[in-house]
């Protein structure tokens, strides 16, 4: 079957794209190993607009439960697939999933979201989601007046580190490298803030505590000291990868591997394909703006449809 737009992704951005597609009455199919996003992992949610707050569970099975509801001859959803190449054809795109099987399409929007690079030291699979965490504006304000941890040097671990002072009781970063990645200006900006260190050389060796994380063990690869620190919440902020593997012969992507967009439409390099969420090149990552760039997608994809 040939479709006016297949959407490639199960979070938030694809299912609000599915939404709106399926009530302008776009032929569509969506296809994701599953559906719901990366926060369905999440305790708690507090900054998903409309609801004070929600489990990361219960909000991706309200978000599948509004997704399914469309679904019809002209709204095909396909769960349990993974879409591996994009390419350009005749009438638009072909679409290979790992099943397979190769579907046709005039348009395509890329909501494939990406993944955090994890901890891995031990303790780090225990207290994922009990203290560990890899997102400051999400899940910060649940760690008011603790002694907090973030592991990253770069931009986006002071950026994270910044958003916490706001609410910690003090917050150390921990640098592997000898040299902070982040901005000078930004770096020398928050150094002057008396609850802050920021430490370079900074090994982690373990993750501990009970229930939840107690502390953070790491060597100082100067001088060899072990050493170990209050950490009643851990913030990651080593690197994030976008999945856009399926497109990286297609369209123009940033050295971080994600799509290059037009922040007005969403539009990628290549006309008739469009990208929203944590895979495009947006500034922020957050399950609202996520939906917002999708939507605006959509709108563009039909004004797209109607003159093509």
């Amino acid at each position: 079957m040939s479709y006016d737009l297949i959407i490639v992704g199960g979070g938030p951005a694809a299912i609000a794209a599915g939404v709106y597609s399926a009530r302008k009455n776009i032929k569509t199919l969506i296809i994701a190993e599953n559906f719901g996003g990366q926060s369905s992992i999440s305790p708690e949610v507090q900054n998903w607009i409309g609801t004070k707050s929600i489990s990361g569970e219960a909000l991706a099975q309200q978000l599948k439960d509004h997704l399914f509801s469309y679904q019809s001859e002209t709204f095909v959803i396909k769960e349990n697939e993974l879409v591996q190449t994009v390419t350009k054809s005749e009438a638009g795109f072909s679409v290979l999933t790992n099943q397979g099987i190769t579907h046709q399409t005039k348009t395509v929007l890329i909501t494939s979201g990406g993944r955090r690079r994890k901890l891995t030291v031990p303790g780090s699979d225990k207290y994922e989601q009990k203290g560990i965490t890899y997102c400051a504006s999400c899940d910060g304000p649940l760690f008011a007046g603790r002694d907090l941890v973030v592991i990253g040097g770069g931009n986006a671990g002071f950026g994270s580190a910044g958003q916490l002072l706001a609410y910690a009781k003090s917050v150390t970063l921990l640098q592997h490298n000898p040299e902070f990645k982040a901005e000078a200006i930004t770096v020398e900006a928050l150094l002057k803030d008396p609850k802050f260190k920021a430490l370079t050389n900074a090994e982690i060796l373990e993750v501990k505590g009970g229930d939840y994380t107690e502390t953070i063990v790491y060597q100082d690869k100067i001088s060899g000291e072990t050493k170990e620190i209050p950490a009643e919440g851990i913030f990651v902020e080593i690197g994030f990868l976008p999945n856009t593997e399926m497109v990286k012969d297609l369209v123009t992507l940033n050295k971080f591997s994600a799509i290059v967009v037009d922040p007005k439409t969403q539009a990628s390099s290549i006309p008739g394909l469009w990208s929203a969420g944590d895979c495009s090149d947006g500034l922020y990552h957050q399950n609202n703006i996520a939906v917002g760039d999708a939507i605006k997608a959509v709108e563009n994809i039909f004004n797209y449809l109607k003159t093509n």
